[in-house]
C-alpha cells in the first residue's frame, strides 16, 4: 500500500479549507487500493466501486471534522471495511446473482478460449482451489477477514491494522493467527503462518 503522510495532510488540510481539488488527488491516490480491498472483500466489482465511492462522499462530508494529525488512509480503510461489513450483511439477507460473474467466478467473456498451460487437470486443480480459498476467506467474520485482507494484500503492517480496526498489535496478531487457523480448518490444508 502507498505510503504518502505528509501528502494526505497537506491535501486533507487543502480539503477542510475548501479546496475540492484536494478530494481529487486523494481519490488519484487512494481509489486503486481501496478497490482492491473492497473487491477482495465482497467478491464483487460493482459493489467494490460503488462502495469505495460512498467512503470518498463521507470523507468529504466529515471534511470539516478532520485535525491536521488524522491518519488519512487509516479513516478511509476504516469507513470502507464498515460498508463492507453491512454490504456483506445486505448480500447475505438478500441473495442475488450477478450479471457480471458466471458460475466459476470469472468475468462473463473473460475465460480464454485456448490455455497457454501446458496441463489442463493442474489448471483446473489450481482454479478449484483459488475458489475454495476465496469461499473459505468470505465464510470468516468480519474481524478476521478485514485482518486478514490489509495484511496479506494491502500488505498493512500490525500498527496500521490496528489503527484501521482500533485493535493493539498484539490483537491483530492473533486475529491473523486465528484466520489461518480457521482457513486450514476449513480447507482441511496445512498452510504456512
Amino acid at each position: 500500500m502507498p505510503a504518502y503522510p505528509a501528502t494526505d495532510r497537506a491535501d486533507l488540510a487543502a480539503l477542510r479549507r475548501g479546496d475540492d481539488s484536494a478530494l481529487n488527488r486523494i481519490i488519484e491516490r487512494w481509489e486503486r487500493p481501496l478497490i482492491g480491498f473492497a473487491f477482495r472483500y465482497l467478491g464483487n466489482s460493482a459493489d467494490a466501486r460503488d462502495l469505495v465511492e460512498e467512503a470518498f462522499v463521507r470523507l468529504y462530508q466529515n471534511r470539516e471534522r478532520f485535525k491536521a494529525e488524522s491518519n488519512l488512509p487509516a479513516w478511509l480503510f476504516t469507513a470502507l471495511a464498515n460498508l463492507c461489513r453491512n454490504r456483506n450483511r445486505w448480500n447475505h439477507r438478500h441473495p442475488t446473482t450477478g450479471m457480471d460473474s458466471s458460475e466459476n467466478g470469472d468475468l462473463a467473456g473473460s475465460a480464454p478460449l485456448r490455455s497457454a498451460e501446458p496441463d489442463p487437470r493442474a489448471q483446473l486443480q489450481h482454479t478449484e482451489m483459488l475458489e475454495a480459498l476465496e469461499k473459505a476467506v468470505a465464510a470468516l467474520p468480519h474481524d478476521l477477514k478485514a485482518t486478514l485482507l490489509l495484511s496479506h494484500y494491502e500488505r498493512l503492517s500490525h500498527r496500521e491494522i490496528g489503527a484501521v480496526l482500533g485493535c493493539s498489535e498484539r490483537g491483530i496478531e492473533t486475529r491473523l493467527r486465528r484466520a489461518r487457523q480457521q482457513l486450514r480448518a476449513d480447507l482441511g490444508l496445512n498452510l504456512a503462518t
